[in-house]
C-alpha cells in the first residue's frame, strides 16, 4: 500500500513538473515580439535610393514654383521650425520623409521660368514611393524621430489596436495640409467618425456627450496612439477617466454602489443613449437587472415600480446608512 502511494505521489510530482515547464515555455513565448514582418525589412523600404545623395530642401524646391505653397506651409509648421540650427532640434526637411533627392532633380535645368513654362517635373520615381509602402513602413518613417522624441505619447503605439489593424500615421496626419499639419480639435471627431460610423450614430442620440456642440472631442477620453486600457481609454480605470470631469461621483464613499466602482459603463453608454443620463436602460428596468424590486402592501402582493432615484438619489455612493428594513414594514 505504501509503495502504491509513493508511486502515485511520484507521478503527480512528474506531471506537476511537466506542467510548470509548459507554463514557463508559454510565458516566454508570449513575451516574444511578432511583427508582421521583421522590422529590418521595413527599414530597408524607407532608406531610399542608395545611389542618390541628400541635397537639402532649398535645392529640392528651387528649380520650379510647383511646391511654393507646400514649402511655405512647411516653413511655418512645427517640423519646419526644426530646420533652424539654433533650436537644437533634429533636422527635419523634405528628404527626411521622401528620401535623398539628387536623382529626382538632376535632369532639371536651373531656369525656373523655363521649367514652369515647359511643365518640367522632378523624377518622383527616384524618391520613396510613400503612398504604396506598407502601412508599418509608412509609420516607421515618422517613428524614426517620434519614437524617441514623443515618448510617452507613442510608447504604446506598436501594440495599439490602430497599429494592429493596419492604421498608420498618414491616415490621420496630413503633413502637406498647412502649417498646422494635423486636424484641429474641432475636426477630430469627424476624422474619427470616418472609421467609426457607429460612434457617430450613437452621438446623434438624445442623450450624448457634447461632441456635437464642440465642447469636447474624442481625444479627451481616448488616446489614438495606444494605452494600457481597452478601447484606447486614458486613465488607469474607466471610472478614473470619467471622474476627471464628474468629480462628485469619485468618492470614496462609506457606502459605495457595489459592482460599479471600476467601470461606469456598467450603467452608462458613453457614446450616446436614448435614455436620460446616457443610461443603458430606462429606470427602474436598469436597476432591476441587478436588484429585486420592492413590494408594497402588508401581504407583499404589489410591485413598487417607480423610478429608483425618487428615493435612492445618491446612487453612485453615499455616507448615509440605509434604515434597517424589518419584516412587516409598509415597504420592504
Amino acid at each position: 500500500m505504501l509503495k502504491v502511494s509513493l508511486k502515485i505521489r511520484t507521478i503527480i510530482q512528474f506531471i506537476a513538473a511537466v506542467l510548470a515547464m509548459i507554463l514557463l515555455a508559454s510565458c516566454a513565448e508570449l513575451k516574444q515580439d511578432r511583427p508582421f514582418r521583421p522590422v529590418r525589412e521595413y527599414e530597408r523600404m524607407i532608406v531610399g535610393r542608395l545611389d542618390a545623395e541628400y541635397v537639402g530642401t532649398d535645392n529640392c524646391v528651387s528649380k520650379c514654383h510647383k511646391h511654393e505653397k507646400i514649402t511655405d506651409d512647411f516653413k511655418h509648421s512645427v517640423h519646419g521650425e526644426q530646420i533652424k540650427p539654433e533650436t537644437g532640434l533634429p533636422l527635419v526637411n523634405c528628404e527626411s520623409c521622401h528620401g535623398p533627392g539628387s536623382l529626382a532633380i538632376e535632369k532639371i535645368g536651373d531656369d525656373v521660368e523655363s521649367n514652369d513654362e515647359q511643365k518640367v517635373k522632378c523624377d518622383t520615381k527616384a524618391l520613396l514611393d510613400i503612398h504604396n509602402l506598407p502601412t508599418p513602413a509608412q509609420s516607421l518613417i515618422c517613428l524614426k524621430c517620434h519614437a524617441a522624441a514623443s515618448v510617452p505619447t507613442l510608447a504604446h503605439w506598436k501594440g495599439s489596436i490602430h497599429a494592429l489593424n493596419d492604421v498608420g500615421c498618414f491616415d490621420c496626419h496630413k503633413l502637406h495640409r498647412g502649417a498646422r499639419q494635423k486636424v484641429t480639435r474641432e475636426e477630430t471627431a469627424e476624422l474619427c467618425y470616418s472609421c467609426h460610423p457607429e460612434v457617430k450614430a450613437e452621438n446623434s442620440l438624445f442623450s450624448h456627450h457634447p461632441l456635437r456642440e464642440k465642447k469636447m472631442t474624442c481625444t479627451d477620453c481616448h488616446d489614438p496612439h495606444g494605452t494600457v486600457q481597452s478601447h484606447l481609454l486614458k486613465g488607469n480605470t474607466p471610472k478614473e477617466l470619467c471622474t476627471r470631469c464628474h468629480m462628485e461621483k469619485q468618492g470614496p464613499f462609506a457606502f459605495e454602489h457595489g459592482d460599479v466602482t471600476e467601470n461606469c459603463a456598467t450603467c452608462h453608454s458613453p457614446h450616446g443613449s436614448v435614455n436620460n443620463y446616457l443610461l443603458n436602460a430606462a429606470m427602474p428596468f436598469l436597476c432591476l437587472q441587478c436588484h429585486a424590486g420592492h413590494v408594497v402592501g402588508w401581504d407583499g402582493s404589489a410591485l413598487y415600480n417607480n423610478r429608483c432615484t425618487d428615493c435612492h438619489s445618491q446612487i453612485h455612493g453615499t455616507d448615509i446608512p440605509t434604515p434597517t428594513e424589518k419584516k412587516g414594514s409598509f415597504i420592504r
